[in-house]
């Protein structure tokens, strides 16, 4: 459903724009970089973190430098964009979603396929919202 829910079609609904990853107010509300640590557990600890609020979901991957480009743009099919990290060896994804328990862990998996399938790892990930 591209568009919504069929309620939202049918009753029309007040268009807001998408979550800037560039403001500068963003700040964590919630992280993992435990692999055996469950999305749900993650996000019930995390007591900043607003439910149903689009999050910038932020994945840090460690893959060899001749993969990059590919890993970048495969994840780019599923909407991802690569941020700055600081960090030469430290590839950082992202996008904005609305983030919960299921979907946390579905983007998680694919991180990890995807940079397991290019030789690296994936570290871990966090959710930014304004703080």
């Amino acid at each position: 459903m591209a568009d919504g829910p069929w309620w939202r079609r049918l009753f029309g609904s007040v268009k807001t724009a998408a979550l800037d990853p560039g403001r500068p107010d963003l700040v964590v509300v919630a992280s993992s970089f435990d692999d055996a640590e469950a999305s749900s557990a993650a996000l019930e600890r995390a007591d900043r973190f607003v439910p149903g609020d689009e999050v910038v979901l932020r994945h840090h991957l460690r893959v060899p430098a001749e993969h990059v480009a590919r890993v970048c743009e495969l994840a780019g099919q599923d909407g991802y964009v690569r941020a700055e990290s600081g960090d030469p060896g430290l590839l950082l994804l992202q996008r904005v979603q609305v983030l919960d328990a299921l979907h946390c862990s579905q983007e998680r998996s694919r991180m990890a396929g995807l940079a397991q399938r290019h030789d690296g790892v994936a570290e871990g990930w966090e959710a930014l919202q304004p703080g």
